[in-house]
């Protein structure tokens, strides 16, 4: 279970990227920064989160690079776009984490915790019992059970998804309903 009035500024969030700070592409990949469109209210939200969280990191798979079907130069500037415009708005990103392995192995690819693992090298004042992965798929809520962290579940993409799944810890409907109920 999650205890919302326990958060507070010793805290570490981890979002995904698409499908929950922006609209994922159904069976396809974000691949220019004319294709990613952020989400209602999570410029708000992470404006939010910025006055929450010490940390806030986004952990994204991002196997359209490693297909090739994605150019990395055009990810990297998904990326600094997404994050100058979070900032524009009072919220931040500490930093960007992203695996473009294929193989369902490799550490870094969620829902194995090697991207918050780099964080904790990175970072290694994160207190991982005070800490929070937010996702739209049960992988991410995997990512979050194997680093031994809190989940929040976004039906964005995937309304299907049993919320009484153990991975599970709490379910908001978007990114922004979460920020409003800290």
């Amino acid at each position: 279970m999650l205890d919302l009035s326990k958060i507070n500024s010793d805290w570490t969030l981890f979002l995904d990227r698409d499908g929950v700070i922006n609209h994922e592409k159904h069976l396809d990949y974000i691949h220019t920064w004319d294709e990613f469109v952020f989400y209602d209210g999570v410029k708000e939200a992470m404006n939010i989160f910025a006055k929450k969280f010490k940390y806030i990191f986004v952990v994204t798979n991002q196997k359209g690079v490693g297909r090739g079907m994605t150019k990395l130069e055009d990810l990297l500037i998904i990326h600094k776009n997404m994050k100058a415009d979070i900032e524009a708005h009072g919220g931040k990103i500490t930093k960007i984490y992203f695996c473009t392995d294929l193989e369902e192995t490799s550490p870094n690819r969620k829902p194995n915790p090697g991207m918050g693992l780099q964080a904790v090298d990175d970072f290694p004042d994160i207190d991982l019992s005070k800490a929070i992965m937010v996702g739209n798929t049960l992988g991410d809520m995997g990512f979050g059970r194997n680093l031994g962290i809190k989940t929040v579940f976004l039906p964005t993409t995937r309304p299907e998804v049993d919320v009484t799944d153990e991975r599970i810890d709490a379910s908001y409907p978007s990114l922004y309903d979460f920020a409003k109920a800290l």
